[in-house]
């Protein structure tokens, strides 16, 4: 896919090396092609990390993606230079009055926090009443989509005995389902969260249907009014290594968190994690922007 980014945006550096195709602007503007217009609302500490999952998980299509990412506007970043957030992305209130075609709502490391304790509550749940009339097809991942349950259907989320680290096997249901199409019965998904939505909760709400879930984590993926609105509880998008860094990022904080499961060969964090999720995820995020997006999307946004 050619994703249109700035041409001086760290993440597009990364991503080449990957041999995976990145359009600058100047290239894009040669093009006789409406782009998709995608907004990513990133609200993961460190932007970077992000926008370089983000970017590899969006890559596998030949439609031509515009990304916009975006910030709150009630949240001041600590770890991600203020310089790259000015000069990278749109605060909500300054892209409130567009249309999308997609839009990606990221996890946030304060799950812990009831939401109405979290600072940008109010412009959160602005932003997910904006999305179900300005964009044609939105994902909510991890945080966010506790956070939608909570918001649209007032399932409220618990806090687990210990936290879930790890990569999980999820089976798939309704694969004539275009979300899921092309999924083996059962498939990998990373997971790192101290909270969950009780599955039971979720199939009682009529107005979702359950695409994906484990046997022990419970709820995966789902879908609701034809595929506005998506929800995603695992992180499908995460690097190869991203549970690794948390684990020995909490690890030196003193924390004894758990060996993540499913992850090192011989649950050893010496050995190389592997990687077994990566396939399913490119399919996910394919058939969003084909199915759910690209077919449905009007041509003058």
């Amino acid at each position: 896919m050619p994703l249109k980014v700035k041409s001086n945006l760290p993440a597009k550096a990364v991503i080449e090396k990957e041999n995976i195709f990145i359009m600058d602007e100047n290239r894009a503007i040669s093009q006789d092609i409406r782009p998709l217009e995608i907004g990513l609302v990133n609200l993961m500490p460190i932007k970077n990390d992000t926008e370089i999952q983000m970017l590899r998980s969006l890559s596998n299509t030949p439609l031509q993606v515009n990304m916009t990412f975006i910030t709150v506007s009630h949240h001041v970043s600590k770890n991600t230079p203020m310089a790259h957030l000015d000069q990278f992305y749109k605060k909500f209130e300054d892209v409130k009055d567009r249309k999308f075609d997609g839009l990606i709502i990221t996890g946030a490391p304060i799950e812990m926090l009831e939401y109405e304790e979290v600072e940008y509550w109010d412009e959160m749940c602005e932003i997910m009443d904006w999305s179900q009339t300005n964009v044609t097809s939105t994902i909510f991942l991890c945080w966010a989509c506790q956070a939608a349950f909570y918001h649209f259907y007032g399932l409220k989320k618990r806090f687990l005995p210990s936290k879930i680290s790890g990569v999980f096997e999820c089976k798939a249901h309704h694969k004539k389902t275009p979300l899921i199409r092309g999924f083996d019965d059962v498939f990998w998904v990373p997971h790192s969260r101290n909270t969950e939505v009780n599955i039971r909760d979720i199939a009682k709400c009529k107005d979702v249907t359950v695409l994906a879930d484990s046997d022990e984590v419970g709820f995966c993926i789902g879908i609701a009014d034809a595929g506005k609105k998506i929800f995603v509880m695992g992180h499908p998008e995460y690097d190869r290594l991203t549970l690794d860094n948390e684990y020995k990022r909490d690890t030196k904080k003193g924390l004894n968190p758990q060996i993540p499961v499913n992850y090192y060969p011989d649950d050893n964090p010496e050995n190389k994690p592997t990687l077994k999720w990566r396939a399913h995820a490119n399919t996910l995020y394919t058939n969003w922007l084909n199915y759910y997006v690209y077919q449905v999307t009007p041509y003058e946004l």
